[in-house]
């Protein structure tokens, strides 16, 4: 209890302003010594009266038993009322008894049914007579009233109350003006060190004397005048780097710009050759029976597709920072992807004796298709690259959060735990052991991953890590799930894929990159005829009555020409009217968003160069089927 109490009191004092308890401190003591003079006081008077009471009723006493001595002895009844009706009638007396030494009273001032008075002092004396002091003859009881004089003794205190009130009450005004007078230049300090917290300039304090309030004063002055010199320069400095850092931002976004011009321009000039080349390499190995030509064949292919995967993350990577990549985003199978995925990489899982297992699911996910085929192709590509035995598995699980996790697992080297955090920076590969295969052209240049950040930025979504060093990783990432619902498309495989006897129009301003896709499509079956501008375009197809079956064109050409404006001259030569018209393929190295956009506007297929037979196989059927099931 006491701990409490002590604890109240504490928080109590340290709610009180600094005035409050200047004035504590000044009324404490005269209150309290005020209480105790007249407590002393109070004491004091009562055991005087008690005492003068005491006196006179002796006085009396000693009076009336000398009075009373003869009648007593005599047994004068009469002569003994008649002296204690007298007695009594005196100032203070309430009460005289005169007692014969039998103890039989024989004279009483007060009837007996009287009530006694209140606040008496009763004194008793013994009757005798002079000449036989030792024999009493009986006694005499005086009783003395204090009520009057308790009633000014009260009535003194009552005034002295009220003077020690009013007398508190000009000390409380005195203690309170002087506590004002001690604590205003403390306030007007604590006011200064307040503006001085927001930031106020120049805050100030009058110095009001020489004591140790005006040596605290001048101190505050020395140190706020301090404190603003500090803050002006820290402000000029803050101001120098902020000009400094505006300055380097600006270099680093022009550098950034400018690396992401030349990866844009540097993926698009060296992908005009190493396209004509995979079209060359792929019109080879067609009526190609000698096994030694087929080997070679397959190395420069095999070269190629390396190439053509480090083209790749360049140009995804220039994509990603010039925003070239818009989202579409879509609600579709996701088993469409899967399926995709494995017809993508079974054949090289098996060509290095790993298995690439890719478990279907039922499930159907709302996001862009394009970009989440990306991300799973860099994962499973990145999986079998540092994959030595065992294999790679591509599956979903549905969690009670509406999303699917899409995993992929790998039993490869695994990561060790200070690469972790780094595999998804651009160009930061981790060296360890690789797959036989990885020891050539294909080993990366540590942006697939970081690629596969970004696009999972752009879907809203992250990619996590989880790996054991020397037993595998598992790459996963979440997606939403949509209620399913029935497909009317056909799988990609149900796809004829047969485009002979299709009349082909290629326009492109590369010869080489003509002279192989003509070869190409010439041993597909297909009647091919080439142009390098707008005026070859128009003439080539001259001959032709009907619109060519499929117009493949790239999209920049010489002289600034562009391959949408050509693709709108053969549309006016064919279709004056505005009418549906042919089919149209663009391909491109372009990774300038502004022209990718016009072909986004366009609504038209388009492949990224270096294109592999395969895909403009598969794109050139798949726009001449959308074009007969729109006719």
């Amino acid at each position: 209890m006491a701990t409490g109490g002590t604890s109240f009191a504490a928080r109590l004092w340290r709610r009180t302003s600094l005035m409050q308890r200047l004035a504590f401190i000044s009324l404490a003591p005269t209150m309290v010594t005020a209480l105790l003079l007249v407590t002393m006081l109070t004491r004091y008077q009562l055991a005087t009266l008690r005492q003068m009471g005491l006196n006179t009723a002796g006085a009396i006493a000693t009076q009336a038993a000398s009075v009373a001595a003869d009648p007593l002895r005599n047994m004068q009844r009469r002569e003994l009322v008649r002296i204690a009706d007298s007695i009594g009638e005196l100032p203070h007396v309430a009460r005289v008894q005169i007692r014969a030494a039998d103890g039989e009273i024989l004279a009483d001032s007060q009837p007996r049914n009287a009530v006694p008075a209140r606040d008496t002092l009763a004194v008793v004396r013994n009757v005798v007579s002079g000449d036989q002091p030792q024999q009493s003859f009986g006694s005499v009881l005086v009783d003395v009233s204090l009520g009057e004089a308790i009633t000014a003794q009260r009535a003194s205190l009552r005034n002295a109350l009220i003077a020690l009130a009013l007398s508190l009450f000009l000390s409380a005004v005195i203690g309170w003006q002087a506590a004002r007078w001690i604590s205003a230049p403390l306030r007007h300090l604590a006011g200064a060190v307040h503006q001085l917290g927001r930031g106020d300039r120049q805050v100030e304090v009058e110095v009001t004397d020489q004591t140790e309030i005006g040596e605290l004063q001048q101190g505050f002055n020395g140190a706020a005048a301090a404190l603003y010199e500090m803050q002006r320069g820290m402000e000029q400095e803050i101001e120098h780097a902020t000009v400094e850092l505006a300055r380097k931002n600006a270099a680093l976004e022009a550098a950034s710009v400018a690396k992401a011009q030349f990866l844009a321009a540097a993926s698009h000039d060296l992908r005009q050759p190493l396209y004509a080349l995979t079209l060359f390499s792929s019109a080879l190995a067609v009526d190609e029976h000698d096994p030694v030509r087929l080997d070679r064949i397959a190395h420069i292919q095999e070269c190629v597709e390396a190439l053509d995967h480090l083209f790749g993350e360049l140009l995804d990577l220039s994509r990603l920072e010039t925003g070239a990549m818009q989202i579409e985003i879509g609600e579709f199978p996701l088993d469409h992807v899967f399926e995709e995925v494995s017809r993508n990489f079974r054949m090289i899982a098996e060509q290095h004796g790993l298995r690439l297992v890719v478990r279907p699911t039922d499930l159907w996910v709302r996001s862009d298709r394009t970009m989440l085929a990306r991300i799973l192709n860099n994962l499973v590509s990145n999986a079998l690259r540092y994959t030595r035995d065992g294999g790679v598995l591509v599956g979903a699980r549905l969690r009670a959060d509406g999303t699917v996790r899409v995993d992929v697992w790998d039993t490869g080297s695994g990561i060790a735990p200070e690469h972790q955090s780094r595999v998804f920076d651009e160009f930061y590969r981790v060296e360890g052991p690789c797959n036989d295969h990885d020891d050539g052209p294909r080993r990366g240049l540590g942006l697939g991953l970081a690629t596969v950040q970004r696009l999972a930025d752009l879907l809203d979504t992250r990619v996590q890590l989880k790996s054991h060093y020397g037993r595998g990783s598992v790459f996963s990432f979440h997606l939403p799930v949509v209620a399913s619902r029935p497909s009317s498309s056909l799988p990609l495989e149900e796809v004829p894929l047969d485009v002979s006897g299709l009349r082909v129009l290629v326009i492109d301003d590369e010869p080489a990159i003509l002279s192989g896709i003509r070869y190409l499509l010439r041993s597909w079956g297909c009647e091919v005829v080439t142009a390098e501008d707008r005026v070859q375009a128009l003439d080539a197809v001259e001959g032709w009555s009907e619109p060519p079956d499929i117009v493949i064109s790239d999209l920049r050409l010489r002289d600034g020409d562009s391959g949408l404006e050509v693709l709108a001259a053969l549309d006016r030569y064919y279709r004056p009217d505005g009418s549906a018209s042919f089919p149209r393929l663009l391909i491109t190295g372009e990774t300038r968003s502004d022209r990718l956009r016009e072909i986004m506007a366009a609504k038209i297929p388009v492949l990224y160069k270096p294109v592999s037979p395969e895909q403009l196989r598969e794109a050139m059927m798949a726009a001449w089927t959308a074009s007969r099931h729109v006719a």
